[in-house]
């Protein structure tokens, strides 16, 4: 009976100390948002880059305003990445087949974020499925390029905006 009483409380005081470190890191979110342009001379079936965007993070000023630094930061992944027909306003995704989006460091290396291999029809705002990709490196920079692939399914006759809200999910070390 000691024993059990011994090795309850020994499991007690590590559980409790495990949540103190997990209660030691900070959660929180950073919102982005870019308009994405698809051209009505987009060409139909072929999964083809749009203009990439670049964007500037101000990654150091955020991290400040939640008391963290870029080297404090431990893990950064897409928590959500929303796309909204934003012009012409009576336009839906029809005309969309799939969608990737990338997030490059201006270096070469490109990491796949999210995707959507079949847009659903008849509606004007769609979310993404999330890679989980680590994301560290692009948001702790200064800049990043978002980039964009698509397949059109139908020639579309203007040319189309698409709002992409993302949220980025930041866990770091306070300072």
């Amino acid at each position: 009976m000691k024993k059990m009483l011994l090795a309850a409380f020994v499991l007690l005081t590590i559980i409790a100390t495990s949540c103190d470190k997990v209660d030691d890191l900070l959660t929180f979110y950073i919102n982005q948002e870019e308009t994405i342009r698809i051209e009505s001379t987009f060409p139909i079936g072929v999964v083809m880059p749009l203009s990439p965007i670049p964007v500037k993070t101000n990654s150091s000023e955020t991290f400040k305003n939640n008391k963290t630094r870029a080297e404090l930061v431990k893990d950064v992944s897409l928590n959500k990445l929303t796309l909204t027909i934003a012009d012409p306003a009576d336009e839906n995704f029809d005309f969309l087949r799939s969608i990737e989006i990338y997030l490059s460091n201006g270096e070469g290396a490109e990491t796949k974020i999210a995707y959507l291999d079949e847009v659903p029809k008849g509606i004007k705002a769609i979310e993404l499925k999330s890679t989980n990709a680590k994301l560290d490196e692009y948001i702790k920079g200064e800049t990043y390029t978002v980039i964009t692939r698509a397949a059109i399914a139908k020639p579309i006759t203007r040319d189309v905006a698409i709002k992409a809200a993302m949220r980025f999910k930041v866990t770091a070390d306070p300072i």
